[in-house]
């Protein structure tokens, strides 16, 4: 009898040709794993699982005896339960080091596109209000030279600081857990604490991964200290920012506007407030989105998911202490 793998939500079905005869693999697409009937049968068999955000917790693993390791086709891997996955030996692995240019070209796109208010400008064209020159009402405010505050300088954040120094002469304050002293001395950045930042930076770039410490990292508080000027850019996760706080900030105009490629709870609803502020520039999780990016990411994750079927450890496992 094959063996079984998984493949949830994984666009590039292709790179998992290389299994050939060995493996049976089934692939899901759409479905709501928790009352699938045909996936939680599947489950009962399956030695591997590759996808993308499938929620891995006790519930999963219990119909999952046979399971050896679930590959994340993604740089993050909050959807596993690690802990629970350790004590049933099951390997949890992720896709690092491939989308962070991808990534941070998305998140300055939206910054760029909130300042020059694109989107908003571009219906202006479409829906035939173009029949002058333009007024201030229509003016947009300058990003270079001005001052970007990033929070969390990670890979992607370093990045991004490399694309507003470099492209658009801008100051660099960061706050991150630690210095980093290689962007401080690569970019001119300048580490500072969060108050600070928010208190004198024109865009704040919010780039941290979601973590008990980082949940609604930006409130009320943190809105009220940003200048009334600035512009808030959300590219690390929905659930860092208490949205209720950004929509009162946007009504009452405590900000300028926001550029958010990420929700509490995605995808987002049409009705959602914060889609009605012509002021926020919005995209749907965009942004490792690219063929090439999401082709690469996609056979690291099978890269990953052979090793672990193999008997060998996978370049990137991210619950080591499973091997012991």
């Amino acid at each position: 009898m094959k063996r079984k793998i998984l493949a949830y939500n994984f666009e590039f079905s292709e790179t998992l040709d290389r299994f050939g005869d060995q493996f049976n693999v089934e692939i899901f697409e759409k479905i709501n794993p928790k009352t699938d009937p045909a996936f939680l049968q599947a489950l009962t068999e399956a030695e591997g699982i590759v996808g993308l955000a499938l929620p891995v917790d006790k519930e999963l693993l219990d119909r999952a005896p046979k399971l050896k390791i679930v590959s994340n086709n993604s740089t993050g891997f909050n959807n596993l339960t690690l802990e629970e996955m350790t004590k049933r030996g099951v390997m949890g692995t992720n896709t690092p080091g491939v989308l962070e240019d991808t990534t941070a070209d998305a998140i300055f796109g939206i910054l760029l596109a909130a300042a020059r208010r694109i989107p908003e400008l571009d219906q202006f064209v479409k829906t035939g209000n173009w029949k002058q020159h333009l007024t201030r009402k229509e003016y947009a405010i300058d990003v270079h030279h001005k001052t970007l505050g990033i929070i969390g300088m990670g890979k992607i954040g370093s990045l991004i600081a490399k694309r507003g120094h470099f492209g658009f002469d801008m100051d660099i304050l960061y706050h991150n857990r630690t210095p980093n002293p290689e962007v401080e001395e690569k970019y001119n950045a300048v580490y500072c604490s969060l108050d600070t930042l928010l208190k004198e930076s024109d865009f704040v770039c919010l780039m941290t991964p979601l973590t008990p410490q980082t949940e609604h990292l930006m409130g009320e508080r943190e809105f009220k200290l940003m200048k009334k000027s600035a512009i808030f850019v959300n590219g690390s996760r929905g659930k860092t920012v208490d949205e209720q706080a950004l929509i009162e900030a946007l009504r009452t105009q405590k900000i300028h506007g926001a550029a958010l490629d990420v929700f509490q709870n995605e995808p987002v609803g049409v009705d959602h407030p914060l889609l009605q502020f012509p002021n926020v520039v919005t995209t749907p999780h965009i942004g490792s989105s690219t063929h090439e990016t999401e082709l690469k990411m996609a056979k690291l994750a099978v890269e990953n998911l052979v090793a672990g079927l193999s008997g060998m450890r996978p370049k990137n496992l991210v619950n080591p202490e499973v091997l012991h």
